[in-house]
Parts: C-alpha cells; sequence; structure tokens
C-alpha cells in the first residue's frame, strides 16, 4: 500500500510522538482484540492467539496483558464490558494494541456489524481516546488475513476494513501496524499448502478453519506483529526482529488421535482464580487436557468459600453438574440456589454467573463441545 506525501507526514509524527512516549521506560502492553489475538485454555490446543505468542518478542521489562476476547468487534467488546478491565488497569507509559475487524464485518449481526467508513473509525477511537487520557500509547492494527485461496490467489477476505484503519491512523496520528499486509504477503509466500499447518487444519479434531491459528500460526503472526511495530517505530519496545525472521519460523506437525489413558485428578489439579474474573481461589482438574480426536471437554472445579465464576456470555453450549456443596446460580438475569444433583445447561449466548454459598468448597462438572464454540 502506497500512502501519499501528507499522509506519510502524519504517520511519521504520529510514530515519534509514540517513541517519545515509550522510549526508556518499561510497562505493559495491553491487548484489545479478538479471536485471532485471544488466550485459549489447554483443552483447545494446539489453537492459540497470536497475544499468547507476543511476549517473548518484547524488550525486556515490558509485559503483556492480554484482553482479546472470540468472537467480539471494536463495538461488542466495548458494549459487553471488556474495555471495563483495560481501563481499570491502563496507566501512563503502557501501549495499548488495538486488532478488530473480523466480526465488525459481519452485517448479519447487528450486535456486532459496523460499517466501515463510519461506525468502525469511530469505536475504534474509544480505545484511542482511552489510552490518550491515561497517557498510554494507542497502536493500530490491521486485521489479520484469513488463509483462504482460490487455487494459488490469496483472497482479501476484508474488504475496506484494514484501509479504514489506515486511514484513521493517517487522519488521527495513531501507530499503525498493518498486519493486514503483512499476513497477507506472508501467506502469498508460503501458498495454500504450505500454510495449512499454521492454522487449525487438525484432522483429529475434524476441524478445516482458515481463521484461527495452531500454536506454530500464533508464533508467527505475533513475530509479524512485533515486525511490523520495529520496522514502524525502531525504538518500539520489541527486541530486533525482521520479517524474514517470522518467514523463517517453521510449521510443527499438528496432533494425531491420542491413545486411551487414565489419569488421577490429584496429579493434574491447578489452583487458579475464579474463571471470568471471578472472586476467590478454584482448583481446576482439567481431564485429558492433551488428548486430541474427540470433542468432549470434560473437566471438574472446586469453588472454595467466596469464590465465583464471574458473569460472562457464553461462546457455546455447556452443562454445569452439581457434585457438591451450595451455589447460587444467575442465568439470564434470573437468580436461583443450587445444589448437588442439579443439572445446569447454558446455550450458546446465555449469560451466567456462579457464587460459591456456605462453608464446603462447591464442586462442579463441566463439559461442553469444543467444536460448538463460536469464533
Amino acid at each position: 500500500m502506497t500512502f501519499s506525501r501528507p499522509m506519510r507526514l502524519l504517520c511519521g509524527l504520529a510514530l515519534m510522538v509514540a517513541a517519545n512516549a515509550w522510549a526508556g521506560s518499561n510497562g505493559r502492553v495491553f491487548i484489545a482484540g479478538d479471536s485471532t489475538a485471544s488466550e485459549y485454555p489447554t483443552e483447545r490446543a494446539p489453537r492459540e492467539g497470536w497475544g499468547m505468542r507476543l511476549q517473548p518478542y518484547l524488550a525486556d521489562g515490558w509485559e503483556v496483558r492480554n484482553h482479546a476476547q472470540s468472537g467480539r468487534s471494536a463495538r461488542s467488546f466495548i458494549e459487553q464490558g471488556w474495555l471495563d478491565g483495560i481501563a481499570s488497569e491502563l496507566r501512563a507509559g503502557d501501549v495499548l494494541l488495538i486488532q478488530f475487524g473480523h466480526n465488525d464485518a459481519k452485517v448479519e449481526d447487528p450486535a456486532r456489524y459496523n460499517d466501515h467508513a463510519i461506525a468502525y473509525p469511530r469505536w475504534l477511537m474509544w480505545y484511542v481516546s482511552l489510552a490518550r487520557e491515561r497517557g498510554a500509547v494507542p497502536v493500530l492494527v490491521t486485521p489479520v488475513a484469513r488463509r483462504k485461496f482460490d487455487g494459488t490467489q490469496l483472497l482479501d477476505t476484508h474488504g475496506p476494513y484494514p484501509q479504514a484503519v489506515r486511514d484513521l491512523a493517517a487522519r488521527e496520528r495513531i501507530a499503525l501496524i498493518d498486519l493486514a499486509a503483512s499476513s497477507m504477503d506472508w501467506l502469498r509466500t508460503l501458498g495454500d499448502v504450505t500454510s495449512k499447518p499454521y492454522f487449525m487444519h487438525v484432522s483429529a479434531q475434524r476441524q478445516a478453519d482458515d481463521t484461527h491459528f495452531s500454536a506454530t500460526g500464533a508464533q508467527a503472526v505475533a513475530c509479524l506483529v512485533a515486525a511490523g511495530w520495529r520496522a514502524a517505530d525502531a525504538v518500539a519496545p520489541v527486541k530486533p526482529v525482521s520479517f524474514d525472521d517470522c518467514a523463517e519460523i517453521p510449521a510443527q506437525p499438528l496432533p494425531g488421535i491420542s491413545p486411551s489413558v487414565v489419569v488421577q485428578e490429584r496429579d493434574i489439579a491447578i489452583e487458579q482464580p475464579g474463571p471470568h474474573e471471578g472472586e476467590g481461589t478454584t482448583t481446576a482438574y482439567p481431564f485429558f487436557a492433551d488428548a486430541t480426536g474427540f470433542d468432549v471437554v470434560f473437566r471438574k472445579r472446586a469453588l472454595h468459600p467466596g469464590a465465583t465464576i464471574g458473569v460472562h456470555v457464553n461462546d457455546k453450549d455447556e452443562i454445569y453438574y452439581v457434585l457438591s456443596g451450595r451455589g447460587e446460580l444467575t442465568l439470564n438475569g434470573t437468580v436461583r440456589e443450587v445444589g448437588p444433583g442439579d443439572a445446569i445447561l447454558t446455550r450458546n449466548g446465555d449469560s451466567h454467573a456462579l457464587r460459591q454459598t456456605g462453608d464446603d468448597d462447591l464442586v462442579i462438572f463441566i463439559v461442553f463441545d469444543n467444536a460448538s464454540r463460536s469464533p
């Protein structure tokens, strides 16, 4: 993409301002984005978002705070309160990477759709304004390319949305990482067949997904983010890395079907805070988290006194079965008590939360179909 001379001057000024803001300091790199950047639990392996792989590319003393959420657009991320979590932590000297676009173009979904000309840049400016108000540095990131080939031709599935980000960056003097352009160059170089292992083409999981990344793909895209940032600004808080370095990251073989196995829960127990920004502490038992070849996720979780599963909107159909203890369930705004023997079905798109009550741990089994999750 070739910019006019006035646009190049504006972009250069934006990058000079950004460089002065973070030069010589330590800080945090916050990520606001969608499923291509978000975190995934081990049971969804090898699927990863690029935000999970960005940390090794940051300069010493900098850390990633990945707030990206699956299925969100620039609009729904804000309307569902996800930006509030960033706002509560963001401070002067931090960086806010902003990458949306995959879901903004979904005209069939009015809760997420943003037209590229007006609504999309307007919502993006909410993030920019927040960062500037806090003394942080906003960095816009164009949406990463999908792996969609027609023969040998890579198709552009984002239409006018990347250019809308470029135009906003130039107009408002915002630093820009053009991930759309660099990821399309990367995919063209790889070609159709060679690029498949970088995406979720996992026969053992019956997946052929050209949007979401395998672990190696997430690493390569995180590298592209870092290289694009460093190419745009030589003093950005990333280690020396180039686009050629990213192109040399080899694809790893994707997992086949794992064998039968017996596990003991005491060997897999993990102490965790309440999920979905819940309160207190819990113990998770992620049974068969490394197993491949089937889609059912089966896990046990103990909510210790005072613990909660925070209120959230489901991205899948899910069943909770209460083994022991008592709790308070909030499902689509309705509150009721639950106890041993209660089974709870929550559907994709429902809102729910769960709070432990009484003196004993609330112990539940959780079951869902991994393939049913929203992208």
